[in-house]
């Protein structure tokens, strides 16, 4: 089962996809129904069949209109979280060394000759999926902004002036309500386009922090129910309607160094993450990057992210900001 979140008469309506080209409309949207689902105790596969509606919608119509929206967003952006994971795929240490220019063969090295990244992924794969009851190990951990940075499917991804690089991460995303009780509920799994600037990152990992300070996207569709362990994708990068730069990639846990619940509880374990109402987007990490094959975009570029099991591609266009606006802080 799959839903997405669309502009339908001026409101915010989920809608559920009965086929790529038709969907279903809902009566609310996909926050109203996760907290339906939270305090009625049912899946939210129930709860989305007792909110549908008659009325069905061209999806196409809907893309060409520009009304998609993330599948779940809450009415207030400050409360809606996005973080994410790194070092978490099988490949992805390779790909961190390439973008560092680092030897790949540090992953056999001796402890002391290891650099944090390749300790990191080391830590992931010896003890990132623990047994039940275990304590797994700690992620490589970062934070993104608020609901704000968050752009529809379809929309422009704007990267900032002051930026050195404007890269897509394709990945999985897992989307979360916090229940009355400060219980994080997954509503579902959607595809998603991290972005972010790796030059920035190479220079210093210690600026990973400020990497990650960019914009994303997520969708359009929201996976309801349990995620294949195996998924294949396809990432990639089309310049005025040719393709740039193509490339597969594997997720699922079958291809993590890290189990789903492992990330989850390194992330939820902290208070502050556990705030009632609250919505979260975590970024799940990638392996396949283009900045790592040296390909350097440019304004007006599209990427698109593309997994079967979820339905329709996350298309998303560059736009490069041309003005850093002045920022002075002033004593009161």
């Amino acid at each position: 089962m799959r839903l997405i979140q669309c502009v339908h008469q001026g409101q915010v309506r989920a809608a559920l996809v009965e086929s790529e080209e038709q969907v279903r409309l809902l009566d609310c949207d996909t926050y109203t129904l996760a907290n339906r689902a939270i305090s009625a105790g049912q899946p939210m596969s129930d709860a989305v069949t007792a909110a549908m509606a008659d009325t069905r919608l061209d999806y196409q119509a809907l893309v060409d209109d520009k009304r998609l929206l993330p599948p779940l967003t809450h009415p207030d952006p400050a409360h809606c979280l996005v973080t994410g994971t790194g070092l978490t795929h099988l490949g992805s240490a390779d790909t961190r060394s390439a973008m560092h220019a680092q030897s790949q063969k540090q992953a056999q090295a001796a402890e002391e000759d290891m650099t944090d990244s390749m300790r990191m992924f080391k830590l992931g794969v010896e003890g990132g999926k623990p047994n039940a009851g275990e304590t797994g190990a700690q992620p490589e951990w970062f934070y993104k902004g608020d609901g704000q940075c968050v752009m529809a499917p379809e929309a422009e991804i704007p990267s900032p002036a002051f930026a050195q690089d404007a890269g897509e991460e394709p990945e999985l995303a897992g989307l979360y309500v916090i229940g009355e009780e400060g219980l994080p509920w997954r509503v579902g799994y959607a595809i998603g386009n991290e972005f972010s600037d790796h030059v920035t990152e190479r220079f210093n990992y210690l600026w990973l922090a400020h990497s990650k300070l960019r914009a994303c996207s997520f969708g359009p569709e929201l996976l309801i129910g349990e995620l294949p362990a195996h998924l294949e994708g396809t990432s990639s990068i089309q310049r005025n309607g040719e393709i740039l730069w193509k490339k597969p990639f594997l997720t699922g846990e079958a291809n993590m160094a890290h189990s789903l619940a492992n990330l989850e509880y390194h992330h939820f374990k902290y208070p502050g993450f556990r705030r009632p109402g609250d919505v979260h987007v975590h970024f799940f990490g990638t392996a396949t990057l283009s900045f790592a094959d040296n390909i350097k975009v440019r304004e007006g570029d599209r990427f698109e992210i593309c997994i079967n099991e979820f339905g329709r591609p996350l298309r998303n266009s560059l736009r490069i900001e041309t003005d850093t606006p002045a920022v002075t802080v002033k004593a009161l």
